[in-house]
Parts: structure tokens; sequence; C-alpha cells
């Protein structure tokens, strides 16, 4: 993993060792629930309950950074605000690059949303009151969910693809949302402005079955791809009330990415909502005590 990579990730899911100790915490956590598998390897997820107080909704925490995801990164200083106001949290660790592409990260979140919202019972939580946040690719990957989340298949042998992946509330940090005008109109990111740490993730290949091997996609195909993995792409009447907290100094994900995401929803009639966070760059020092922002925002939606 290149050095910038390792920042990114850093940044946007740093962890302590103090913070992923047993403390006396007034929650309980179930570490490595198997919500799906694929390609051999199970995917997992940490569960949080309050101890008392429980408020009944549910709240996912995407642990994604450059849409690298680990068990290890999962923070509970993001976590601490939702808890204490009687939340039960997810925090999903999704299929992480470089061995999974963007649009196989986006299956696995549908995934755990349809997992969450089967086993709802268990965990005490109602179906119909799930929001869901995160940070960068995170909260790309909250708004994919948000805007793009599916019915489930009725056909579907497994019970839990008969679910839906919609949420009902959307809260998250500086994400990029749409890859064909990224930080300026019609500037296609995936084409023209992709680096080195973050190509491993946009890396789509498809079976060439003349040649026997995975080929990459053609430059149109790309296009179509990016088109597909864009929230501003999908933003529609019904899409689920959605705030976005962003830095108007960040350089890797340009406030104009939030800036129109938040145009398209209120032409939609979508309630949503954009806090800009002067001088600061892409995170800043003790953002995660911007978590209540958030769970005011989820207190209002998900009562």
């Amino acid at each position: 993993m290149r050095t910038t990579a390792r920042l990114l990730l850093t940044l946007v899911l740093a962890s302590t060792a103090a913070n992923c100790l047993a403390r006396d915490e007034n929650f309980t956590r179930q570490s490595d629930v198997i919500y799906g598998r694929k390609h051999g390897m199970a995917l997992t997820m940490d569960v949080f309950q309050p101890k008392e107080n429980a408020n009944g909704a549910a709240i996912i925490w995407t642990v994604s950074g450059g849409w690298f995801s680990s068990h290890e990164h999962i923070n509970l200083d993001f976590l601490r605000e939702l808890l204490s106001r009687g939340y039960t949290v997810f925090a999903v660790v999704h299929g992480s690059q470089p061995q999974f592409t963007v649009p196989e990260i986006v299956a696995d979140m549908n995934r755990a949303v349809r997992f969450i919202r089967t086993h709802a019972g268990d965990y005490g939580v109602d179906p119909n009151r799930i929001g869901i946040s995160g940070g960068s690719a995170g909260g790309h990957l909250s708004l994919m969910i948000g805007t793009a989340g599916t019915p489930g298949d009725e056909k579907a042998k497994d019970d839990v693809e008969k679910a839906s992946s919609r949420v009902q509330a959307v809260a998250c940090f500086f994400p990029p949302t749409d890859f064909l005008n990224y930080g300026t109109p019609g500037f296609e990111w995936l084409n023209q402005g992709i680096k080195d740490p973050l190509r491993a993730p946009f890396d789509f290949r498809e079976w060439d079955a003349e040649r026997k091997y995975f080929a990459p996609v053609s430059e149109e195909k790309r296009r179509e791809i990016a088109r597909q993995i864009s929230p501003a792409q999908h933003v529609s009447s019904d899409d689920p009330p959605t705030l976005l907290i962003h830095g108007d100094k960040d350089y890797l994900v340009p406030v104009q990415q939030s800036e129109l995401m938040i145009e398209k929803f209120k032409a939609a009639g979508v309630p949503c909502e954009l806090i800009v966070k002067k001088g600061d760059a892409h995170g800043w020092k003790d953002w995660h005590d911007d978590m209540k922002t958030i769970a005011d925002w989820f207190d209002k939606h998900l009562k």
C-alpha cells in the first residue's frame, strides 16, 4: 500500500489501541457478525447495543476510507454519541480494495442493509427506522444506499435478499458524489483524474470469452460504471432526508461534490442540508465531535 493510501486510510478511519480495548462502556459489542459471504470470505459487522434506553432505531456506520475497510479500524469515537442517544449501531466492514472494486463494494453495503432489516427483531430495532453514515468513501457508500438502495427480490431463495436495502435517513462527511462531474462540470475523474493510490477500486474488468481472461473495460464502459456508482446520478424524490458535512478547503474531495448533491436533492424536493466547515480540509481536528450534529439529524428524521 502506498504512503498516500496509508495516509488516507489513517485520516478517515484513524483509531487508537485505546479505543479498541474493553472498557466500562454503557453498551455491548458483538464482533464479527457475518452478514454475507463471497469468494470464500466472510463479510462481517460489529453490532453495538445500548445497555439501557435503546430507542429502537438502527444506524449503519460504514467503515471505509479510500474504499479500504478493516475490522481493526472500527473507531468507537464516532459511535459513542449515537449509542448514548439509544441507537443500535452496526459497524459494517465491506470487501476492501485492492481486492474488490467499487461496484462490488456497493453490493456488499446493500447486502448489509438487507441483513440488518431481516434480523431487526434479533437486535430490537425497527426495520423501518434505519439510518446510515460514514466519511469520505464511507460517505459515498452511504449516499449510494440512500439514493440507489433497491427493493428485495421476492423470488430469492435467501431470505436476506428478499429484504429492501433502502434506508430512512443519511448523514455523512465529505463524500464523493459524481465521478462524471468531479470538482468541475464535465470532469470525468475515472477517465481523467484518478491517481495511483486509488486505481485499484476503479480497475474495472470484464471476462473476454475469446481470449479467456479478464480484460480492462472500454473508456465508454468506464463512463457508464462511473454513472452507476455516482450518487448524484440517482437522486429522486423518494430519497431519504440527507445531511452532508464538508470542509471548503478539501482538495481530495472538493466541496463542490456536496454542493452538487444538495442542488440535486433540492430540485427533487428531498429534505437536505449542507454544513460547510470553513477552512477545513479532508477531515479536521476532532471531527468525530461533529457526530453530535449527525445524531441530531437522525433524532429528527428517525423518531
